[in-house]
């Protein structure tokens, strides 16, 4: 992979972050940066489940941000708990 597909794949995984982020209602308590780590993580894990199903763009980014989606509540639920544990 070019130096030119990891800018891209950073930038995706950002924008999929905070779309994801956006799907979820209600306040998060995640801070805006793990939510764009989890987003590329998530770009990354859905371009691939997508990719073994239908190579669509729309298809694929959709994927992305549902799996952004469900990582982000996940995390924001185990994040929320332990910050409320510790203060």
């Amino acid at each position: 992979m070019e130096i030119t597909g990891i800018i891209s794949a950073l930038i995706v995984g950002l924008v999929v972050g905070a779309l994801g982020r956006l799907v979820i209602p209600g306040k998060q308590h995640l801070p805006i940066w793990l939510t764009l780590l989890l987003g590329i993580v998530a770009a990354v894990l859905g371009g691939w489940l997508a990719g073994l199903l239908w190579d669509a763009f729309l298809f694929v980014l959709l994927v992305q941000v549902l799996v952004a989606a469900g990582i982000i509540y996940l995390a924001d639920g185990m994040y929320a708990k332990n910050a409320s544990g510790t203060a």
